[in-house]
């Protein structure tokens, strides 16, 4: 039976089966393609010299801001100087505790196995959740999309405590919305620390200019801070990958002299403060300090700072690379530097003020001081990538307004730079050095962040261990419970210096928090009313061929949200205007929970009604690491596809039952290396629109080879779409005005039709984002009541 036919009796087009997964590789040899697809996403395997080299690199990628700790911790720990040596062993001993359970243990060997295929941060750990748990908000997804090569999920009983967990979790939209706000509040606080880093450690390390140097003012200190805090975010547009061979020698350099020094200081000044090792001293500390102990631990909670931008860094090098640094050279000098500080302070405890440039020798002081600026400007790097990393995923996922993205780096993809965001950081980040002037405030103000940030990785980490990894309940239980013993004790210090300074990242996070939940939210309801008010197959077909209208010459690619139906704005199109093209393409260009999706499996092409209808849809999928202005020739690609599913089409069609079976029995039959998904168990009448799913490839065969098996009416549409594409393509885009119905809540009219309206009226248009060109452009106003 003919597909015509089938549509006019009005079969389902939407379903599953009618979709083809188009391979645009045309042009390599069918065994290169093979071997490139079995090897395309497997886990890349380094040599130890690579790893060695990766693992030198991450220094100055991934450490800075993790490395310049020293430079302010005792400072914001102790106000103005040591009372009691005692107290001094325990907040050592605090230090060294904290880096060996939250950076070592937590981070470098458990969080960081956590990551989306090489990628980290908050939104990677929600991406993950959303494979393995139907979580997300907007029901964008199909089931076409789990036969991505890269969408792995797990599958497990369904009577096994993940099972249980899964479906808890999808119970209600009320869980499905509180995760959401954890990880947007979790992604927030990053962007605030990314504002808060560059303030303390850059103030910090200038401020080695006024120890010894009484005459040089405080202002003068601010005012070489912000000079150079100016000059790092200028640069930002040049990418890392300009100087990424500088930063990881300095920030090498800067951990040998560190721990250089601290052997020093610990040899020359007291070496019995190696015995802060004990953990008996932690329980000393408090018993004796009560209060003031539990206050200080403020200041001892800056010794971890960075951790967050670790991991959300980590798309830049493997793992192991990371373990490396961290192991070999990080860890050990950190512990090296803060020993001695102490051991020095232990010796002149008025000197807790710029403590660790009390500590340097003299005879090395300035060269230290400027390997110290040089360092904090590293660390500062650090958070400013992680922030525009994170920018970058929670606007793929829907969760923040559209703004111009660019690669700085044709080698590394992940390097990008953000215009937007990081005048906003530099802006702020300016207002919080010149407003605080000091570091004990600013340092306050970033413990609260850090801290925060790390609560939501615990709690996410608990669901990844459970849904992902599938862990015993007792060793989820083991890691929950040890993780926030730490970081509640610590929440619940800085909570206390809440009006010391720690009120900052509180309301830079408010802020970002009420731009990424009203925009996530306005853009779920846009979805939800264009899901609603689609336009019906039965509409469609009683239109009849013509649609109802005159059909021009030329090719109309509609663009809309909607991977499945035709959109409102199509009816709301074809009864304001009276003519259409005579032949549409409905594109959809989506972002999935994935960090990348293959070029050979980008696009997903149906036909929408009877052939005589000349109309199709493609689906363009998009992980949140990709990026659609690099497809330059995206409307070459999307023809290319649509010329093939008529070839394919045509070709299935064609083919009796006994070469349906055959085909469906090999495991390839060669072609023009063109990748066609198709599913075994589709029944064979169904075959003429459907070839789709994971259950078996076929590569079809040369064109040589089939053309008898090409009607002339396939040809004769070949023919139709090349006129009608050299006539001219017309890119239709919808621009929607929403608001919010008039029985609507108040606080849900300020949500839509101010801060949503708004939000829509600044950030880039979708002209911009999909690279239309302005001659070919029309733009189809309509207003959507949510």
């Amino acid at each position: 039976m003919q597909m015509a036919s089938r549509a006019q009796a009005g079969e389902n087009i939407d379903r599953r089966g009618s979709m083809w997964i188009l391979d645009q590789k045309l042009d390599q040899p069918m065994e290169e393609e093979a071997k490139r697809l079995r090897n395309m996403y497997k886990e890349k395997k380094f040599s130890a010299l690579l790893v060695l080299q990766l693992a030198f690199q991450s220094l100055g990628v991934v450490y800075g801001d993790l490395g310049t700790s020293p430079l302010y911790v005792f400072y914001n720990t102790f106000s103005d100087r040591i009372e009691d040596p005692e107290d001094l062993i325990g907040a050592l001993s605090l230090i060294i505790y904290s880096l060996s359970l939250v950076p070592l243990l937590k981070y470098v060997f458990i969080v960081c196995r956590a990551n989306d295929n090489g990628q980290g941060g908050t939104f990677a750990l929600y991406s993950l959740l959303c494979r393995h748990a139907n979580i997300k908000i907007i029901p964008n997804q199909e089931e076409t999309d789990e036969d991505l090569t890269t969408y792995s999920r797990s599958v497990f009983p369904e009577q096994s405590f993940a099972a249980r967990t899964k479906r808890w979790l999808e119970g209600n939209a009320f869980k499905k919305n509180a995760l959401l706000v954890l990880v947007l509040i979790g992604s927030c606080m990053v962007i605030g620390d990314g504002i808060l880093t560059p303030a303390i450690s850059v103030l910090s390390a200038v401020g080695g200019i006024n120890v010894g140097h009484t005459v040089i003012s405080n202002d003068i200190v601010v005012l070489v801070a912000v000079v150079i805090i100016v000059g790092l975010f200028s640069m930002q547009h040049f990418g890392t990958d300009k100087v990424g061979w500088l930063f990881a020698p300095v920030v090498l350099v800067w951990f040998i002299l560190i721990g250089g020094i601290g052997i020093f200081n610990i040899w020359r000044y007291d070496s019995s403060v190696l015995k802060a090792f004990s953990p008996v001293y932690i329980y000393r500390y408090f018993k004796r300090g009560g209060r003031g102990s539990w206050t200080s631990l403020g200041g001892i909670m800056l010794s971890i700072t960075g951790t967050e931008a670790l991991f959300a860094d980590l798309s830049h090098f493997p793992v192991s690379s990371i373990q490396i640094a961290f192991t070999v050279i990080v860890f050990p000098c950190l512990l090296l530097s803060y020993s001695g500080q102490a051991a020095y302070l232990l010796k002149n405890p008025d000197n807790v003020v710029g403590a660790f440039y009390h500590s340097i020798p003299d005879s090395i002081y300035w060269p230290v001081f400027l390997v110290a600026t040089g360092a904090a400007v590293v660390a500062s790097q650090a958070t400013i990538s992680a922030t525009f990393s994170l920018v970058k995923q929670a606007l793929a996922l829907g969760c923040f307004p559209r703004v111009k993205i660019i690669h700085t780096s044709k080698r590394f993809h992940n390097q990008i730079y953000i215009p937007d965001i990081n005048w906003i950081l530099m802006i702020l980040c300016i207002a919080v050095t010149v407003g605080f002037k000091n570091q004990t405030q600013i340092g306050n103000a970033s413990g609260t962040a850090v801290v925060i940030v790390m609560l939501v990785t615990t709690l996410l980490m608990t669901l990844i261990m459970i849904l992902v990894w599938r862990c015993h309940w007792i060793i989820v239980l083991i890691f929950t419970g040890l993780s926030l013993v730490v970081e509640c004790t610590y929440f619940s210090a800085v909570l206390l210096k809440v009006n010391q300074g720690g009120w900052v990242p509180l309301v830079i996070a408010a802020a970002f928090y009420i731009i990424m939940y009203v925009w996530h939210y306005g853009t779920a309801k846009r979805y939800e009313t264009e899901l609603h008010s689609k336009v019906s197959m039965a509409w469609i077909l009683g239109l009849g061929p013509s649609l109802g209208l005159v059909r021009v010459p030329g090719i109309g690619l509609v663009y809309s949200e909607l991977a499945s139906g035709v959109p409102h704005i199509f009816s709301h199109f074809i009864t304001n205007l009276p003519a259409l093209h005579s032949v549409v393409v409905f594109v959809c260009v989506k972002y999935l929970p994935v960090h990348k999706v293959p070029e050979e499996e980008r696009f997903l092409v149906k036909r929408i009604g009877p052939k005589s209808f000349h109309m199709f849809r493609c689906v363009a999928r998009y992980g949140y690491q990709d990026h659609h202005k690099k497809d330059t020739d995206f409307e070459k690609k999307l023809f290319d596809s649509l010329y093939l599913f008529i070839r394919l089409e045509s070709l299935m069609e064609g083919c009796s039952d006994s070469d349906v079976s055959s085909l469906l029995g090999e495991e390839t039959v060669q072609s023009d290396n063109t990748l066609v998904k198709c599913n075994d168990n589709t029944p064979h009448s169904n075959l003429g629109n459907t070839v789709s799913s994971s259950d078996s490839i076929v590569l079809v065969n040369s064109l040589s080879h089939t053309n008898n098996r090409i009607s002339e009416i396939e040809m004769d549409e070949l023919e139709f779409l090349n006129n009608c594409r050299d006539i001219g393509v017309v890119h239709i885009l919808g621009n929607t005005v929403v608001k919010a119905r008039r029985d609507s809540k108040f606080y849900k009219r300020i949500a839509i039709d101010h801060i949503y309206a708004f939000l829509r009226k600044i950030c880039r248009e979708n002209s911009a984002i999909f690279n239309v060109p302005q001659e070919s452009l029309l733009n189809v106003g309509q207003i959507l009541y949510v």
